[in-house]
């Protein structure tokens, strides 16, 4: 026993949970910089096989297989300075491997295919560590990068040259990368570190593309990890490129679209909007957003009233993203949806512009900086400038930021050439309504003014009666005083 153990508090001996989960975190600490490795009982040695490339080509196979049944041995990348040698041969044999794979023709015999999914998957598939942060912010702090990286890239590598490999068979390798193998593939997404997690998103990729039988489960794995991320755990690191590879996916859509596509459109993508950390994956977002309706206009209309239910109240960087996003939506609408969502939609970039936020505020007023979306405004000008003029006048006058104002000042001057006869109205009616609110705010305040004079005449008339009172009640005493 180390003296390290044998060191035991009195509190400890008396309370034997306390000794027990300090070992337990004593535990987890050690291994937690790396997602595999506990060490072993005892080094493993690997001995440096004849080069391939020296290898007859009736020995080159078995050659080949022995080399990946020897890359299947996981080294400890938690203590730096064991097995040195054997980490150097592995490396060196996983780089030879995969110079192999590329260089050569006719080397994946069917015989290969298990051996080669063994040694992928002794080496990438493992149970991830609980962040060394819980309070981790991927926008703030710098990810844990997985310890044993020297040879897991390599592996990647490899993977991705036997995907792309020209003798490639899906028809053999769908026996072993199963519906199984793309189920731990989509866990490791949610690995801290990004080199891993932008492999993940190449090596699914090519999958999806290889093996169509498995294309309708990697859809709906991925539509639950989304729907965990949203309603149970709010935590996934890998959301940005999952979105990433759902955006090629929407594209090769074939029209019309299904109603599954639909439903994951309006109960997935939708709803990811209210994710706290939106904004590391929201470019992507709004990708597979317009991607849908670039694919069918009619899902428009629900895609806008949706974004406008779940539209951030507190969160100002998050309107901003929003703004961003309708804008690309504006982008590709057709007229005809336009007239379908313009009075919701324009009712909440009113209150955007009259947000207090310059950067909501600025935003907002970019919109009038786009040629296509200015053309739907001018087409349907009757209906928007009513509902926007209000708070453009009023924040001209009142808006504390000199640059909202100013840009204020450019999108009314554009409203007035659009439609100079319905601006001249609006002006007019504006400042009626705003004399009859100010002729309101005098009654008002003259009502209150009467109402406190009032209040202090009653106020004198009452402790004038109860003077009164009291020098009665004392003369009355002083009398019977007198006749006694």
């Amino acid at each position: 026993m180390s003296a390290a153990a044998a060191v035991v508090t009195a509190a400890e001996k008396v309370d034997g949970f306390t000794r027990k989960s300090v070992r337990k975190a004593a535990r987890q600490k050690r291994s937690q910089g790396s997602s595999q490795f506990r060490s072993r009982s005892s080094p493993v040695e690997i001995l440096l096989l004849p080069p391939l490339k020296d290898a007859p080509n009736a020995e080159q196979h078995d050659l080949f297989c022995q080399k990946l049944q020897q890359c299947c041995v996981i080294f400890d990348f938690m203590d730096s300075v064991s097995d040195l040698k054997g980490k150097e041969v592995k490396r060196a044999t996983l780089n030879e491997l995969v110079d192999f794979l590329t260089s050569n023709r006719g080397v994946l015999l069917e015989q290969a295919y298990p051996e080669i999914v063994k040694m992928i998957t002794c080496n990438i598939f493992r149970t991830l560590p609980p962040s060394d942060n819980p309070d981790f912010d991927p926008e703030e702090d710098e990810p844990s990068l997985e310890a044993a990286w020297p040879h897991m890239q390599i592996v990647y590598e490899f993977f991705l040259r036997f995907l792309e490999c020209p003798d490639f068979q899906p028809s053999i390798a769908k026996r072993f990368i199963d519906q199984k193998f793309v189920l731990q593939l989509l866990e490791l997404f949610d690995s801290e570190d990004p080199r891993e997690r932008d492999f993940l998103k190449t090596v699914l990729h090519r999958i999806y593309g290889k093996f169509l039988g498995l294309r309708a489960f990697i859809r709906k794995q991925i539509n639950n990890i989304f729907l965990r991320f949203i309603y149970e755990t709010d935590h996934f690191n890998g959301v940005a490129e999952l979105l990433e590879i759902l955006g090629s996916i929407i594209n090769g859509f074939a029209l019309p679209l299904k109603a599954e596509h639909k439903q994951f459109l309006m109960k997935v993508l939708i709803p990811l909007h209210t994710a706290k950390g939106l904004a590391l994956f929201h470019a992507q977002l709004a990708y597979c957003v317009v991607q849908f309706l670039e694919k069918d206009a009619t899902l428009t209309e629900p895609v806008i009233r949706g974004l406008l239910k779940f539209w951030p109240k507190t969160v100002s960087q998050k309107e901003v993203m929003y703004l961003g996003e309708v804008e690309e939506i504006l982008d590709v609408i057709e007229p005809s949806q336009f007239k379908k969502i313009q009075e919701p939609l324009f009712k909440q970039i009113a209150k955007c512009v009259s947000n207090p936020h310059f950067q909501v505020a600025e935003r907002a007023l970019y919109f009038w900086n786009n040629e296509y979306i200015l053309s739907l405004i001018e087409d349907n000008s009757e209906k928007i400038l009513p509902i926007m003029f209000g708070s453009l006048y009023r924040i001209s006058k009142e808006h504390w930021n000199p640059t909202i104002v100013a840009l204020v000042y450019n999108v009314l001057k554009t409203l007035m050439e659009m439609n100079g006869s319905l601006f001249d109205e609006l002006t007019a009616s504006y400042k009626a309504e705003r004399q009859r609110e100010k002729k309101k705010e005098q009654e008002r305040e003259e009502l209150w003014k009467n109402l406190e004079e009032l209040q202090l005449q009653r106020s004198q008339a009452l402790s004038g009666s109860l003077q009164i009172h009291t020098n009665n009640v004392e003369n009355a005493q002083s009398s019977k005083s007198s006749a006694k």
